[in-house]
């Protein structure tokens, strides 16, 4: 079963929108596991302290490496060989491909940090797996998880209604999808395109990939420079 293990601050953000839909349909069924760890189960002090100022100086609080390792720690046994991942705006983007490694996986274990960030010696002594979801920047890796795991657990068998579903789709095949129709047939004078009417399967299929690589050249040129 994939399983995941969350470390934040804020556990009452899960399951959140995993609960929903597909995934938290599968979470019901037993398909996936989901469990928080509270980081500030292990803070210091009267307070349960989890930052300090950085070495160095500068603006913000930086987790401690030390709480942080200690939360890992009691969460993780020493044979658990599930990823560990820490959501970071300077970590390697998530792809598609990735996705579909870690779904195919044992779960995974997520670091969602807070603050200016982790010190990095906690990141280096525990082995985390810095993973970006977009060049940009949110106020913590809370939501930054869901989206990797709501990307994981879609691709679990069972989850979805088909397992065709999730191999047609954009980045599956290097491009970006093809458009979709439905009816009706006429919506305010755009039609469906005939050739999706007209049974011919091979020529519906030359089209969608005649689509989807216009829609690829246009939007995303850079995926079709890759290997």
């Amino acid at each position: 079963m994939f399983r995941a293990t969350i470390f934040t601050l804020y556990p009452d953000f899960f399951p959140g929108p995993l609960g929903q839909s597909l995934s938290g349909d599968g979470l019901a069924r037993g398909l996936w596991a989901l469990e928080t760890r509270q980081i500030r189960d292990h803070g210091l002090g009267r307070h349960k302290s989890v930052d300090d100022t950085p070495a160095g100086g500068g603006p913000g609080m930086v987790i401690r490496a030390d709480v942080l390792a200690a939360s890992l720690d009691a969460g993780l046994g020493a044979d658990d060989a599930r990823p560990r991942l820490l959501m970071s705006p300077r970590g390697r983007p998530l792809t598609q491909s990735r996705v579909r490694e870690l779904a195919h996986g044992p779960g995974v274990a997520i670091v969602c940090g807070r603050f200016e960030g982790v010190d990095e010696r906690a990141i280096e002594a525990r082995g985390l797996e810095e993973v970006s979801i977009g060049d940009y920047v949110l106020s913590g890796g809370e939501l930054a998880a869901m989206v990797l795991l709501d990307a994981c657990v879609r691709l679990i068998p069972g989850v979805m209604g088909k397992l065709e579903s999730g191999s047609d789709e954009s980045f599956e095949s290097g491009l970006l999808e093809y458009p979709h129709y439905t009816r009706p047939r006429d919506f305010e004078g755009r039609n469906i395109p005939d050739v999706l009417l007209s049974g011919d399967h091979a020529k519906i299929a030359a089209w969608r990939r005649e689509q989807a690589l216009a829609i690829t050249k246009a939007r995303r040129p850079d995926l079709l420079k890759r290997p």
